[in-house]
């Protein structure tokens, strides 16, 4: 009794941390709508409250949710990764590793947010249970990578060739819309499982790079979504992508407001609990066929299941019904302006100030600078994400006001990235491949997303070809920010060593 009451004692001062970082990832965006609103794009206040009452469920629910994923997600990854791994047994650990991609790919909030857009085009689930294979079958390479000891960056050169590939016999609707499948699937959901498996795949292996190794599983997962929803493109053929129609909420009074969240509460229950539960079942499938876990850390694997749970609902029902909507609506405004230009120093703003707060950057930054000891500084990696973020979705908006198609970014980009990867250390190229996904987090998908998606339509665009692709436009940016680094590195250390080597060794030195 004492320790359940320990870990709610525990569990309030964690949730209160949580709950601060997910304010301060929310606060930046709804500042910068607050501006928009009492300036250049003034809304109903009806219709503002709902946004800031769906801004409150986002901020609870992702408190709650990330704090789910570091008391249950994250040990149940390192028990199934460690429980599998010791069974030395190649078949079933390939089995367990695509099984585990697409169980815990159906649970990303990001991916549902995504799907949930193309309603009227494909059924969503279609859309998640095709990326979710394709993470499940991109995990399983990896896993052969570490084993084989192949470089990754010469997987990365192939499968990007394959991506390009075969985007010439993909509908270019579909383009655009596969990139962004590549950048919300790594989230903080699936993470924890990848990084468990890599580490316990990399501990098998006790040469000088295992360890290096053990980064670049996330890298490889992503280029799997982007396949398979271009496999996806080619088996239906669409000639275009109609968006869900997205409903201003109608809101006179505080009866109102209330009966809005209520009324859709039941439908995001359900949804969640669907998604969650194979998990859970694949958890308690272990327990029966493995080593047993502890009573008390199942009991406390199960209160943060019950966490990730209630985030989940939250979050998603914060961002569909009150905050969507409000960046589609306020997108539209701006397109529509006489001086529509303003979308894109808008969008730079947006993308600058959102990746700032982004907890996910702040264990990056902390991750580079203990790998380099300190070579690269915090503030240095902070500000050039920041930096590079912002021309990215400023691009992303001039875009879609051009009418330029995404190719034309990418396929420079992303031939930036690969050919860092010849001079950059193997480390920082597998943590920038990694880090693809940290910038396109949840305020990307929510409201970056659905407000591009509202200029595309303002100003007359293809919502298919220009209307998404925010995504990718922002998950490409650490891949070429994050090697530069490593170059900048790289030239520091191989200096220090030219100057050791120019220093006179002094015989009264050594006698010191």
């Amino acid at each position: 009794m004492k320790k359940r009451i320990s870990f709610i004692r525990a569990d309030k001062t964690i949730i209160s941390e949580k709950v601060k970082e997910a304010f301060s990832s929310v606060l930046p965006i709804t500042l910068i709508v607050l501006f928009l609103c009492i300036t250049v794009a003034p809304i109903e206040s009806g219709v503002f409250l709902a946004f800031v009452s769906g801004a409150f469920l986002v901020v609870l629910g992702m408190g709650l949710f990330t704090l789910g994923a570091d008391t249950a997600m994250t040990p149940i990854g390192e028990y199934v990764g460690s429980s599998v791994m010791k069974t030395k047994k190649l078949w079933i650990i390939v089995f367990v590793c695509f099984i585990v991609g697409v169980l815990v790919t159906v649970s990303e909030p990001d991916l549902q947010v995504l799907a949930g857009q193309l309603s009227n085009t494909i059924n969503p689930w279609i859309l998640i249970i095709a990326v979710g294979i394709g993470v499940g079958l991109f995990l399983v390479v990896a896993f052969l990578r570490i084993v084989l000891k192949i470089k990754l960056s010469y997987i990365l050169i192939f499968f990007y060739i394959c991506v390009f590939g075969l985007s010439f016999f993909v509908p270019s609707a579909f383009i655009p819309l596969a990139f962004d499948s590549g950048g919300v699937t790594t989230g903080p959901m699936s993470v924890p499982f990848i990084i468990a498996i890599g580490t316990g795949v990399a501990s098998m292996r006790s040469d000088k790079n295992a360890e290096t190794d053990g980064f670049g599983l996330t890298a490889l997962c992503s280029i799997g979504p982007i396949l398979s929803v271009m496999a996806l493109g080619i088996i239906f053929q669409p000639e275009n992508i109609e968006t869900s129609s997205t409903v201003i909420p109608s809101v006179e009074n505080s009866k109102d407001l209330v009966s809005l969240f209520v009324g859709e509460l039941p439908h995001y229950l359900k949804e969640v609990a669907v998604a969650l539960l194979p998990i859970v079942a694949f958890f308690f499938l272990f327990q029966l066929l493995g080593n047993k876990v502890q009573k008390q850390a199942l009991i406390r694997i199960m209160i943060g299941v019950l966490y990730t749970y209630l985030g989940l609902v939250f979050f998603l029902l914060g961002v569909n019904v009150g905050f969507l909507p409000v960046g589609s609506f306020l997108g539209g405004l701006l397109g529509n302006l006489a001086y529509n230009w303003i979308i894109v120093p808008v969008g730079m703003i947006m993308g600058f100030f959102v990746v700032a707060a982004e907890p996910a950057v702040h264990v990056l930054t902390r991750q580079v600078y203990e790998i380099t000891s300190g070579a690269i500084p915090k503030k240095a990696l902070r500000a050039s994400l920041m930096f590079g973020v912002a021309v990215s979705v400023g691009l992303a908006m001039l875009r879609i006001l051009l009418n330029i198609p995404i190719m034309y970014f990418l396929i420079p980009g992303y031939l930036i990235a690969i050919v860092l990867t010849f001079f950059v250390p193997d480390m920082f190229t597998a943590i920038a491949f990694d880090s693809g996904g940290v910038a396109s987090g949840a305020m990307t998908a929510s409201f970056i997303m659905p407000f591009a998606l509202g200029v595309c339509g303002a100003v007359g665009g293809n919502i298919a070809t220009e209307g998404f692709g925010v995504v990718a436009m922002v998950a490409m940016t650490p891949l070429i920010t994050i090697q530069v680094l490593g170059l900048i590195y790289k030239i520091k250390t191989s200096r220090i060593k030219n100057k050791e080597k120019e220093i006179p060794v002094v015989v009264e030195d050594i006698i010191e």
